[in-house]
């Protein structure tokens, strides 16, 4: 089988979990597993079985399993508050806290998977407020997604607001300090 799309990044399971467990400050590798794992499964839970496979294709293999193997029933239907009650459930954290790091590794797999891929995910997740408000899941995603510069400045990338507004599209993230 060919790769057609070249842009993709590629991570181990070691580089996955690492780049998680720092991003979310996490004190170790079972406290970054659960997020990862509460966070996938659930969107796995979420998304039809094929699309679920679509998405873990370019995921380590380790990590591929969460939304697919790991997930029983695949196409329910729920909305993102229920998603953040799953995953907090699951990770054994609060909900604000499971929110946010659903947020963090939705970015990060952004970077792994195809574009086409990841448009997948977000045209079967509704985004309008009115209706199942998932676009609550792509607010770093939207910012821009978690960059070195948004980092360095932020002292641990974007964090939106619990308000959902994100101040970080108005951020200059290639400014000198010194300037």
């Amino acid at each position: 089988m060919m790769v057609l799309d070249q842009q993709v990044s590629r991570m181990n399971f070691d580089e996955f979990t690492g780049t998680v467990q720092h991003r979310l400050e996490l004190p170790g590798t079972g406290e970054t597993l659960r997020a990862i794992r509460a966070t996938l499964m659930t969107l796995g839970q979420r998304l039809p079985e094929g699309n679920a496979e679509d998405l873990a294709a370019s995921l380590p293999v380790e990590i591929k399993w969460y939304p697919t193997g790991a997930v029983d029933e695949h196409g329910q239907r729920f909305d993102w508050q229920e998603f953040v009650s799953r995953v907090s459930e699951i990770e054994r954290a609060d909900p604000a806290d499971a929110a946010y790091h659903a947020r963090v590794i939705v970015d990060l797999v952004r970077t792994l998977v195809p574009e086409s891929d990841f448009q997948q995910l977000r045209d079967l997740l509704p985004e309008s407020e009115d209706d199942e408000n998932w676009r609550k899941l792509f607010e770093i995603v939207d910012a821009g997604g978690w960059g070195d510069a948004a980092e360095a400045q932020t002292g641990g990338g974007p964090q939106p607001d619990a308000t959902g507004g994100d101040e970080l599209g108005e951020m200059d993230r290639g400014s000198d300090p010194a300037e």
